[in-house]
């Protein structure tokens, strides 16, 4: 029941972050107007709007117009549950799994808007960054996430001074900043590790299109591998460094 009910708050808040990825970076309202039909313009009812079940019982379209209805929907949802539901498989009380539940998926919509805007809301990434301070003892939290806030912000004006162009963005260190407070100094070090690495697979696979990679989305993915296998990535750096 524990794990029912994890899940289906997490399809919840799947489905309200699909109204902010569509909202926010237009600013336009997350309130109102009531959820309806982009095209039809149609207001949906209640039962509608149920995670996943409203996208598979309409079929993937509009109940009014029957044009399709993205497939963004029901993937965001069932990512978030997702989140939620290895969170709490792997925390040992609600509470925490509730709190890195909500800090991954701000993040997971985080990814998306920067993917589709090139943009991110602070409305996001600041309330996923004061969340993930509380996450392990607050003054641990605060010291580790502040440092490695710092460093990428330090990072980011020494690039852009020696290039003369500006590097990276002010966000990135804001998602460093929220990966040093959930994972720590090591375990921080291996999750931007792995975001570079796989950043750099993305960009040789795109960079022929030119498409302009963002970052937040693989630092977003880094942190949840690292913290999903923290314990052995940490014994992989232990026999690494010996």
């Amino acid at each position: 029941m524990y794990f029912l009910a994890i899940g289906i708050f997490g399809a919840c808040i799947g489905s309200f972050l699909n109204v902010v990825i569509l909202r926010l970076p237009k600013n336009e309202s997350i309130a109102l107007p009531a959820s309806h039909c982009p095209h039809c313009l149609h207001p949906l009812k209640w039962y509608h709007n149920i995670p996943l079940i409203s996208w598979l019982g309409l079929k993937g379209k509009c109940a009014f117009c029957r044009t399709p209805i993205s497939k963004q929907y029901p993937l965001v949802e069932a990512a978030c549950a997702l989140c939620y539901l290895l969170v709490a498989w792997r925390v040992s009380t609600w509470p925490q799994a509730l709190l890195l539940g909500t800090i991954f998926s701000l993040l997971l919509a985080l990814s998306i808007i920067d993917m589709r805007y090139k943009a991110v809301p602070d409305a996001l990434s600041l309330p996923a960054l004061f969340l993930s301070f509380v996450y392990r003892l607050p003054l641990e939290s605060l010291q580790d996430g502040l440092v490695f806030l710092g460093a990428f912000a330090l990072l980011r004006l020494s690039v852009s001074a020696i290039s003369g162009k500006e590097a990276m963005g002010e966000a990135d260190s804001i998602i460093a900043g929220i990966i040093g407070a959930i994972l720590g100094i090591t375990l921080g070090f291996a999750a931007i590790y792995l975001a570079a690495l796989i950043a750099l697979v993305a960009f040789m696979l795109l960079r022929k299109k030119g498409y302009e990679l963002p970052f937040i989305p693989f630092l977003s993915l880094g942190l949840f591998v690292a913290w999903i296998f923290d314990q052995p990535i940490l014994t992989f750096m232990e026999h690494w460094y010996e």
